[in-house]
């Protein structure tokens, strides 16, 4: 990147002593540019008005309907379009036996990320909560590696990937970025103003597409600004983002992706290292933990890289993803929407309930270390075996009336962030974002309801992951909202 590029970027991200409130008014208004004049995001598929282009916030001047594409071959690769509702199957699997051959996808018929390089006899699936539960926590017997094929070369050597005792070492240098204090800071800074932002642009029109555009933008905005890369470039990291978690795209032009946002992410590790900022890259490059053996470790470059090309596609996708499916379930039970307005210390257990109901991601995959057993069923050392949330959620042996959406229920521990070491490092980041982009929705669209036309299919589709696509609504817009608007 040119220097006068990055001290524009320095400039932005609050550099001479601004704040980061004065960070969230230029990533709103490049976010803004990002979207389509008539206000409407870009999410492909039926997303388009079909204007053939619009010049991006880092004047690459990247097409509408090239950026649509990206996402429509993400979401594919996922199975939207291709599975509605895999929940019927789900259970029938989980009643017949809670292990089964072959990947998830190729039981449903259909080529996804899970058995897209790795054939389905060598691959077992697994169905049951318990025996789900136990996989995540026994690392010794299910190895991460599962992820090498098609990560590694890609995003580079990250915790997804790792096995003890290496992934303690990697995981006490990442932890103190994601702590419970450094998520309230987070909220503080900035994560409230750009969802209050966003959200107050749609208000004043009385309806809009939540998923369209509030959902898809919004993640991917709180990440790049959480990390410390250049708000003037968002639109072309999601691009990247999604490209080098897609393994069905050609590897020359996920090799373009990865070396693009190394380039920047490379740009910004050198500047914090001389100068911190109160972000996570600032906060990685000066982590240092004590080993047992007393040598104190810090993180290469290589691995912040790493990470933050991880981050990138996990945080933004997964948080936009697991919000499509909340709203939507809270959309279409409305009493359920009802009891959250008259009582917001509810929110957190509608998040739980969400996250239960309708994970982001059907399955984990993992890989045998030696052969075993699980749950009677011969496994082979070597075999990919797929702890699959989505089934695990709605077991009746742990949730009664499962497939009920009920943010009253008795709180109990779901899979949907995994289980075990592996527990997502970002789970206190998740839950923030989940919970702030409630109650900022509640306050400011009163009367929230879906506005689905007589022709409109509006559903959480896709097997691999999971999402609702649209989300139109209409809301309540107080006079003088309307009278500013």
């Amino acid at each position: 990147m040119r220097g006068e590029e990055r001290d524009d970027v320095d400039h932005a991200l609050g550099g001479s002593g601004r704040s980061e409130r004065h960070t969230c008014a230029k990533v709103l208004a490049f976010l803004l540019a990002f979207q389509q004049s008539d206000g409407r995001g870009t999410m492909g598929n039926d997303q388009s008005d079909g204007n053939d282009s619009t010049t991006t916030a880092d004047g690459t001047g990247t097409t509408d309907r090239d950026g649509a594409a990206v996402f429509d071959a993400k979401n594919l690769l996922g199975g939207i379009g291709l599975v509605r509702d895999p929940h019927g199957r789900l259970r029938e699997l989980r009643d017949e036996c809670p292990v089964h051959a072959g990947s998830v996808s190729g039981i449903f018929g259909v080529v996804g990320s899970d058995n897209y390089l790795i054939p389905d006899d060598q691959q077992v699936s697994v169905f049951t909560y318990d025996d789900v539960d136990r996989g995540f926590r026994d690392a010794a017997t299910l190895s991460n590696e599962y992820y090498v094929p098609s990560l590694r070369d890609v995003i580079g050597r990250t915790i997804l990937e790792m096995d003890p005792p290496e992934h303690q070492r990697y995981r006490a240098l990442l932890q103190g970025a994601f702590t419970k204090a450094e998520m309230v800071r987070w909220e503080t800074d900035f994560v409230r103003d750009i969802v209050t932002r966003q959200i107050d642009r749609l208000a004043p029109l009385g309806k809009g597409d939540l998923a369209a555009d509030f959902a898809f933008h919004y993640p991917i905005t709180v990440i790049a600004v959480a990390v410390g890369l250049p708000v003037d470039h968002i639109p072309t990291f999601y691009e990247q983002s999604a490209k080098l978690t897609n393994v069905a795209i050609a590897a020359p032009e996920r090799m373009a992706a990865r070396d693009a946002l190394t380039a920047v992410i490379e740009a910004t590790i050198a500047e914090r290292r001389a100068e911190p900022k109160p972000d996570l890259v600032s906060i990685l490059a000066h982590a240092e933990v004590v080993m047992p053996d007393g040598e104190r470790e810090r993180l290469t470059d290589d691995e912040i890289v790493a990470f933050v090309r991880l981050l990138v596609p996990a945080g933004a996708q997964t948080t936009y993803r697991t919000l499509t499916n909340l709203l939507f379930a809270l959309l279409t039970h409305p009493e359920q929407l009802a009891l959250l307005r008259a009582d917001r210390s509810l929110i957190p257990r509608a998040i739980e309930e969400g996250l239960r109901w309708e994970a982001p991601l059907l399955s984990f995959g993992r890989i045998a270390t030696h052969d075993t057993e699980i749950a009677g069923h011969a496994v082979a050392a070597g075999t990919t075996v797929n702890l699959c949330v989505h089934s695990a959620n709605r077991d009746p042996q742990r949730w009664p009336d499962p497939d009920r959406f009920d943010i009253t229920r008795p709180p109990r521990g779901h899979v949907s962030f995994g289980q075990g070491n592996h527990i997502c490092l970002g789970i206190h980041f998740a839950r923030m974002e989940l919970r702030v982009a409630l109650e900022v929705i509640l306050d400011r669209l009163p009367g929230l309801r879906l506005a689905a036309g007589p022709d409109d299919d509006i559903h959480i589709g896709g097997l691999s992951t999971r999402s609702a696509l649209r989300l139109p609504c209409e809301w309540d817009v107080p006079e003088a909202t309307r009278s500013n608007a």
